[in-house]
């Protein structure tokens, strides 16, 4: 179903909990991994998209149509997913590089991780980088976005986003070709 076909249903109070459903059956398992690649854990994972999912449904109302629906879920997903970062290491007045270190352990042991040796190790340099430039390489490497959709997505200029991403590139690399 389109998104525009999705909206009239969210729109109208007589199919809005039907479009809703619809809503999370056709991004429940992109906002999953969207998550997933940031916060790594399966069940933390789990969490914050039912967040997400729950912050979609109160807001609703509130969505202007200035950008795409996608658009929309992918911009809370980020959001709360750099949340969830940023409260895990509040929590447990912890350093970065422990939050980091909890991470890469959850890479290596988590029976929900799968990959062979080469995607464990981008994994591992992957948490290496800022929570922004993690995400920004996530979305372009992985999902393939382009990046004037990304910067609708993170509300960042789309120069910002490629140098981050270059950053990115060059730090996962050299890392890489340390091991």
């Amino acid at each position: 179903m389109e998104d525009k076909e999705l909206l009239i249903k969210l729109r109208n109070p007589d199919s809005r909990n039907y479009g809703f459903n619809l809503l999370v059956d056709k991004y429940q398992e992109k906002v999953y991994w969207i998550i997933r690649k940031m916060v790594i854990d399966h069940d933390d994972a789990n969490d914050v998209a039912q967040e997400v999912f729950v912050k979609i449904w109160k807001n609703l109302d509130k969505f202007r149509e200035d950008s795409q629906l996608f658009t929309w879920v992918y911009r809370i997903a980020t959001n709360e997913c750099l949340n969830f970062l940023k409260k895990k290491q509040r929590r447990f007045f912890v350093a970065l590089k422990d939050v980091e270190n909890e991470l890469l352990n959850k890479v290596e042991n988590s029976p929900y991780q799968d990959g062979n040796d080469i995607e464990k190790k981008l994994q591992k340099a992957l948490l290496t980088l800022p929570n922004k430039q993690r995400l920004v390489f996530n979305l372009k490497y992985y999902d393939d976005m382009k990046y004037e959709q990304m910067a609708e997505v993170t509300e960042t200029s789309v120069g910002s986003l490629k140098a981050s991403y270059h950053h990115a590139v060059k730090k996962i690399e050299k890392l890489l070709n340390n091991d």
